[in-house]
């Protein structure tokens, strides 16, 4: 059910009764008419508080899409330079655990050239189908033909669901072919669930982390949702021997792009802490040089990485690329050592999934605590020497 706030202009006697009427700024007076703006968050404020009849909102039902006709799950392979994103399994692992529940299938999207080696790394995973596009123009990730056969697909099998990694393609792509079926898209989601009519329930940290907003698409399709990598786990891969693959054709006039790629470089491999398997995290109790070269130290012992909060960052003492969080990098360890941060939503949300959590901090009312497997409540620069000299001496 769609909603929209009108405003009735002969209602409204003094203009200035509206001053500071609407906490979010949505309405703006241009040459004696009021209107309301994208601001809007249908809140109803100026209905109950506004002169008399001034604002009301209307509901319509917006025409329902039928659903039967839209089914399957879709997962976008994010493929560069030969190398599926490990995103992609966590996804395929995630669809088919929903498919099951609606007795959908799941299919996957493959572009890209040369395709060989990942057609044959797909197929022996759990799915139903796996559609590739195998075209010199899809060499090199440009956005218009990507989003060509991604619109292609979707127009040829009508899923019901289409699942993104958040990745910098994932990121740019999803958006835009959800735009080309007018229908929704959750970006960033931390859970999926499906209810039995196929509608995806996305749900995603809103407000800086502050609430967990559950969104569906309830009257379009296809459903769009990105998930960041670490988010889900990766399942086993196993040989599905009856997975089917079908190599799809599409005009190459489609597949142009105002974009042309002269050069391409691979980036230096970095250290990546999503794949560490033990993490030792400073926050902004614990950032001074001094602090970081023992929590360092303590991470070189462990054969681990170090994390940090936004704060540490924002510092200037460490790299972004080591912050954690909604802000930040998602992570999922085996072990996780959190030295003098308190647990804010936001950091919490991205490493939450961590398998042990041992937390320090001087708090004894530290939100980390509530979700720490093992907590030391001291002077974290007190207790990181006394751990590192009991490593070194076994």
């Amino acid at each position: 059910m769609a909603k929209e706030l009108k405003v009735n202009q002969g209602k409204i006697v003094k203009l200035d009764l509206l001053d500071n009427l609407c906490p979010f700024n949505a309405i703006l007076i241009e040459e004696g008419q009021v209107e309301i703006t994208a601001a809007c968050k249908m809140c109803g404020i100026c209905v109950k508080n506004g002169p008399e009849g001034a604002f009301y909102i209307i509901k319509s039902s917006d025409a329902a899409v039928d659903k039967s006709e839209w089914k399957g799950i879709i997962v976008y392979a994010d493929n560069s330079s030969g190398y599926i994103h490990p995103v992609t399994f966590e996804l395929i692992g995630k669809a088919a655990e929903l498919a099951e529940k609606i007795g959908h299938e799941v299919y996957v999207l493959l572009g890209g050239y040369k395709l060989e080696k990942q057609v044959q790394q797909l197929l022996n995973c759990e799915i139903h189908s796996l559609f590739f596009y195998d075209y010199k123009e899809l060499e090199n990730f440009r956005i218009e033909p990507y989003t060509a056969i991604f619109e292609d697909l979707i127009n040829k099998i009508k899923p019901a669901i289409v699942l993104v990694g958040g990745t910098v393609s994932g990121r740019a792509l999803a958006p835009r072919v959800a735009a080309r079926f007018r229908t929704g898209l959750t970006a960033d989601c931390t859970a999926l669930d499906v209810q039995l009519n196929s509608d995806l329930d996305q749900i995603r940290p809103a407000f800086g982390g502050n609430i967990m907003a559950h969104i569906r698409t309830v009257n379009h399709r296809p459903q769009f949702a990105t998930v960041r990598y670490k988010v889900f786990t990766s399942k086993k891969i196993v040989v599905k021997k009856t997975a089917l693959s079908q190599k799809c054709e599409i005009e190459t006039t489609k597949l142009q792009s105002g974009v042309s790629v002269i050069e391409h470089h691979k980036k230096p491999k970095l250290k990546n802490i999503e794949d560490a398997e033990i993490i030792v995290a400073v926050g902004r109790g614990f950032s001074k040089l001094e602090q970081l070269k023992l929590a360092y130290h303590l991470s070189e012992l462990l054969g681990g990485e170090v994390g940090c909060s936004r704060p540490v960052v924002e510092s200037g003492l460490v790299e972004p690329i080591r912050q954690i969080g909604l802000s930040g990098r998602t992570v999922k360890p085996k072990l996780i050592i959190t030295c003098g941060i308190s647990g804010s939503i936001q950091f919490r949300a991205g490493m939450s999934g961590s398998e042990i959590i041992f937390a320090i901090n001087s708090d004894p009312n530290a939100p980390i605590f509530d979700i720490a497997n093992y907590c030391l409540i001291g002077d974290a620069g007190k207790i990181i020497p006394e751990l590192i000299e009991k490593l070194n001496s076994i």
